[in-house]
């Protein structure tokens, strides 16, 4: 059964709304978090794509990409959980995973269906909420997967 139903929430997925790349993030994490999302990644056989600036690399142990100097490029890593959609992946810091994603690639029941068994995956195998924000709008999330009601769930009324 889905967590979401397209018709419930079409509105969250408009890219003229909430923009096209949408910031997800899952808050107050640790090098310890980046780690096993990682190893979920490479479970997952989800294919994925590690870079620094423009070099591809091994995918590193996440103590290695988070211990870099405050000065060196922040390291990608682009993950396809399916062929057609993509996530990017950030480095910024240990407190904070955070992602963007490309609404215009989930459009309809089978990308709000993909989107919601993403953050699923992620929020239980860390045991922690999955948020998604409008683009540009940090802190103020529409959608996410709730660790209490193991789903994802609508959180603002409808527009």
């Amino acid at each position: 059964m889905a967590d979401v139903w397209w018709d419930d929430v079409k509105d969250l997925f408009d890219p003229g709304t909430m923009g096209a790349l949408p910031d997800a993030r899952v808050p107050d994490t640790s090098g310890r978090d980046w780690q096993a999302l990682l190893d979920l990644i490479v479970e997952r056989g989800w294919r994925h794509r590690y870079t620094v600036g423009e070099t591809a690399a091994p995918l590193p142990r996440a103590q290695d990409i988070l211990s870099r100097s405050g000065s060196a490029e922040i390291p990608q890593l682009r993950v396809w959980p399916t062929d057609g959609v993509e996530m990017i992946f950030r480095f910024h810091t240990p407190e904070e995973i955070d992602f963007d994603l490309d609404l215009r690639q989930l459009q309809g029941q089978d990308g709000v269906d993909l989107l919601c068994g993403f953050f699923g995956a992620i929020g239980r195998r860390l045991g922690k909420p999955v948020l998604m924000d409008p683009e540009g709008d940090h802190g103020h999330p529409v959608l996410g997967f709730d660790v209490h009601a193991d789903r994802v769930v609508r959180l603002v009324d409808p527009m």
